[in-house]
């Protein structure tokens, strides 16, 4: 049997319909299957293996014992919703209203596809960093999109602004933003965010802004784009309390953007999963309203995990690049004679024990050949297992 239809187009776009038509699997449910199949360490899936405050916890485990097990609004509940805008508040001085402008979604993943789905017509560009989440390849092209991108140049990743100026142009329609960066650990700078108001503008553009990460800087401070001058109005800000909380598999996010923006989405993502999270959206709320020192706290104890792996790559033989946020770290294997990152990583559980991935899963063509020997590790573990981790990887270099 022949299965035609859109989902080519989503895995063509994420890079995993190959030549032959075959679809292959992502990078990530490959490296996860290889740890659990060798017993390998496994640094290559952003997940972390400790839970989230306690206070989080307890919030979702009294709302089910309250009763909070049916279909929650679906914007998402008022106490989450003011719980965001809050934040925003609190942490951005950004005005929000609660019951026009923020959404909750299922993950900061459906608010980008919803988002995407909503805003995008065939043919219509989108403009992204490269390397890039591999989400956003997918629905681009399941939107009938174009994807343009614009490299992050190692090792600081930045982007070259002349480039990005040539590559928004009127024909494009979102300009779509990750920072702090996965997988690179870039933290986009003031005068790199003010250059995509200034072309959102100019071209009459959308700027889409994933943020999940906000929280998790070591130095750099985080600029939400929305805070800039003439950002507000033309940005749609995606979060969620995954990586804030540590409970990924909870599924939570919002987003924050002008009324008529939040309606757009909304008309798409009320067909997607409609609701979800009922009694983790006021464990979500309760998080968000935790005191200044849990915000810090989390950056100061992950900014440690990344030292210590980073400390163990260069005693391995690695050349590490420096993350500033986020939960991963670069590393280039050359320096041990590995020039192929994806190979290298296939045969890493043998090699030492250890998962990563290549960085080549977040890119395409000319930039993953430019890179084709670096590797993303994840360092949001519990110090033992990245010590563990780092006394494996020494062995490389024996």
């Amino acid at each position: 049997m022949t299965v035609s239809g859109a989902w080519r187009a989503a895995a063509r776009g994420a890079g995993l319909l190959g030549a032959d038509g075959v679809v292959r699997p992502t990078i990530f449910a490959e490296m996860s299957a290889l740890a659990v199949r060798t017993g390998a360490i496994n640094l290559g899936q952003g997940f972390p293996d400790e839970d989230g405050p306690t206070v989080v916890l307890d919030a979702a485990v009294d709302a089910i014992r309250g009763g909070a097990n049916q279909y929650p609004p679906g914007i998402g509940i008022p106490e989450l919703r003011q719980a965001v805008a809050a934040h925003q508040r609190r942490f951005y001085g950004l005005e929000v209203d609660p019951d026009r402008e923020v959404l909750v979604t299922a993950g900061a993943t459906e608010g980008i596809a919803a988002t995407l789905l909503a805003l995008l017509e065939p043919g219509d560009e989108v403009v992204t960093f490269e390397p890039f989440y591999d989400e956003y390849g997918a629905v681009i092209s399941l939107a009938g999109g174009v994807h343009r991108t614009v490299p992050l140049e190692p090792p600081a990743f930045r982007p070259d602004l002349d480039r990005l100026r040539d590559t928004v142009t009127d024909r494009t329609r979102v300009i779509l933003v990750n920072t702090p960066h996965n997988p690179t650990g870039a933290v986009l700078d003031r005068e790199t965010l003010t250059t995509i108001v200034e072309l959102a503008h100019r071209h009459d553009a959308i700027i889409v802004t994933d943020e999940v990460y906000e929280h998790l800087t070591f130095g750099p401070q985080h600029i939400p784009i929305a805070t800039l001058p003439g950002g507000r109005e033309r940005t749609v800000t995606l979060s969620s309390g995954g990586k804030t909380f540590n409970t990924t598999g909870w599924k939570v996010g919002w987003l924050t953007a002008p009324a008529e923006l939040v309606t757009a989405v909304l008309a798409v993502k009320q067909f997607l999963t409609y609701v979800n999270g009922a009694p983790f959206q006021p464990a979500m709320a309760a998080g968000l309203a935790l005191p200044d020192e849990f915000f810090t706290g989390i950056a100061e104890a992950l900014a440690h995990k990344r030292d210590v792996l980073s400390a163990g790559l260069r005693a391995a033989g690695f050349e590490v690049h420096r993350s500033d946020g986020t939960y991963f770290v670069v590393a280039d294997a050359a320096p041990l004679g590995h020039s192929d990152a994806v190979e290298f990583c296939r045969r890493l559980p043998e090699l030492a024990g250890v998962v990563a991935v290549p960085l080549s899963a977040f890119c395409r063509d000319d930039y993953a050949q430019r890179t084709a020997s670096l590797v993303r590790f994840a360092f949001c573990k519990r110090v033992e297992v990245l010590e563990e981790a780092a006394a494996r990887l020494a062995t490389l270099s024996g």
